[in-house]
């Protein structure tokens, strides 16, 4: 029983890794929503609020890599649980970015609060939004449940964000040839855009990162 227990021990801090991760993922996932949901209806509180979480998140993420670290000093891992935890770390430096990505959408929703925005380019945004939404949500839980078809899916769905950004572009720009005083907002429109579509290459490379943990070879 006494050599079994440091093994026992090993697992439950692993499966606490894996709950600490799920609930950054969370928070991330939440941040995205509020990000989007300012930029449709701007809320000044909960713009704060995102810019705020974003910073609570790179602490949680910080923590999150320096416990990593202590389990691969004290037990000294081996093959697939050195790959989780060591994917864990990657995993986490991703959340951080696309927190402050969600920021971002937030400083820019700000400078767009007062403006009419055109029909078309918000609608573009705000499927695109939902479609990187999916994707997000579908990479941390592929990572979390270790589950590589899904995983695998998010390559394909990058290609339709790719498409939809094009699409957003087109019709922001053709804003700008026709309305030469509506430049400065429109700007911020392809930032917006420019944020999402950053979004949705973090969640493929969570994708990436999970195919790594389970085969050790590269996408």
């Amino acid at each position: 029983m006494e050599k079994r227990y440091p093994r026992i021990l090993f697992r439950k801090r692993l499966k606490d890794l894996r709950k600490e991760v799920e609930d950054v993922g969370q928070r991330t996932i939440q941040a995205h929503k509020n990000a989007v949901t300012t930029f449709m209806d701007y809320d000044e509180k909960l713009a704060e609020e995102i810019i705020k979480d974003s910073k609570e998140i790179d602490e949680l993420v910080f923590n999150l890599e320096r416990k990593c670290i202590s389990i691969i000093a004290a037990e000294q891992p081996v093959a697939r649980d050195l790959r989780f935890i060591e994917a864990c770390i990657k995993v986490g430096s991703h959340l951080k970015r696309i927190a402050y990505l969600s920021a971002n959408i937030a400083e820019a929703s700000r400078n767009l609060k007062d403006e009419e925005i055109p029909k078309k380019p918000k609608e573009d945004l705000k499927h695109m939004a939902d479609f990187v939404q999916m994707m997000l949500s579908k990479g941390i839980y592929a990572f979390l449940d270790q589950n590589m078809d899904m995983a695998k899916e998010l390559r394909h769905d990058d290609d339709k964000v790719d498409d939809l950004f094009d699409q957003a572009l087109e019709h922001i720009t053709g804003s700008m040839f026709d309305d030469k005083e509506a430049i400065y907002y429109l700007i911020n429109l392809l930032f917006v855009a420019r944020f999402l579509e950053r979004v949705g290459d973090r969640a493929v490379s969570i994708g990436d990162r999970t195919i790594f943990m389970i085969t050790c070879e590269k996408p």
